[in-house]
């Protein structure tokens, strides 16, 4: 089990230069991935998703890859551009003739217009950054994998704890259960004397119609056994290599829906503080299934 909060770094070199891989990642229901790179590195990006994908499967991605390029590897990728320097020239001198202004457009000023410095980048040549790129990427999710599994296991112990809980409470609520059809017997029988009707055997029919009417109503038992089987499979998911996250939030709206169910069909007191603190636990459990991958 993996928690979907994590971060991890890695570094890699190639020919005097070094790419730096950052990876944070928070809580989401699906995978979503915000990838900021250099521009020298944008051929890159299906790659790159493709790694990410391979390796996370729940949660929100932020990935920045910078490149840290040698003085000499970034000159040789500057390129002048004659034809935009020219039409710059041309107009500055234009405007300073219809203003009867002084031309003062030097080269250095020329060399910061917009357009004039380019910076080549084939496609081909990002491919060469690949190797480095997928180092580090690996890396940096190495670490980021490392620290979603250590927090996968605490999540583990704190859901285990409250699946604990929630089963010492329905193993109550099991003992309670047969106890409430006699109870409401007894009360129904207690009803009829205050009431003063005279003659009504334990075992007049319509006592034993109505006693049995709310047996059935009130019984409780598919609803427990439900929730065993649901305590038995989160058992065997806390012990899954995959991702277990999507199912575990699935199981926990089943959970609760049962202990509705039994909330719903609750005619006893001791029985709706059980449910009630039922309720309170499932509730935790949900929220920290949020957080598992």
């Amino acid at each position: 089990m993996k928690s979907m909060t994590g971060h991890g770094r890695g570094e890699a070199s190639l020919r005097g230069c070094k790419v730096t891989v950052e990876i944070s990642s928070v809580n989401r229901k699906q995978t979503e991935i915000a990838l900021s790179l250099d521009r020298e590195l944008d051929p890159l990006e299906a790659q790159i998703r493709d790694l990410l994908n391979q390796r996370i499967a729940r949660g929100r991605l932020n990935v920045r890859i910078t490149l840290h390029q040698s003085e000499r590897a970034a000159a040789t990728r500057a390129r002048l551009n004659p034809v935009v320097a020219r039409a710059y020239a041309r107009e500055a001198a234009a405007l300073a003739r219809s203003l009867q202004l002084p031309n003062t457009l030097t080269l250095e000023g020329l060399l910061r217009l917009p357009g004039v410095v380019e910076t080549v980048v084939p496609e081909a040549a990002a491919e060469t950054w690949w190797p480095a790129v997928e180092t580090a990427l690996k890396h940096a999710l190495d670490a980021l994998v490392r620290m979603r599994e250590r927090e996968g296991r605490h999540l583990a112990r704190d859901l285990q704890h409250r699946v604990g809980v929630m089963r010492r409470l329905v193993r109550g609520v099991r003992r309670r259960a047969p106890a409430v059809s006699a109870r409401y017997r007894e009360q129904l029988r207690e009803r009829i004397r205050a009431a003063g009707v005279e003659g009504l055997r334990p075992d007049d029919e319509r006592l034993l119609k109505e006693v049995a009417f709310f047996a059935e109503r009130s019984d409780i038992s598919e609803e427990l056994t439900r929730l065993e089987s649901h305590f038995q499979q989160f058992d065997q998911l806390i012990t899954a290599t995959e991702p277990v996250g999507r199912t575990l939030d699935f199981l926990s709206q089943e959970i609760n829906r049962e202990i509705n169910t039994i909330g719903a069909k609750a005619n006893d007191a001791e029985l709706s503080r059980a449910v009630v603190a039922l309720k309170a636990e499932v509730e935790k459990f949900r929220e920290q299934v949020q957080n598992v991958e």
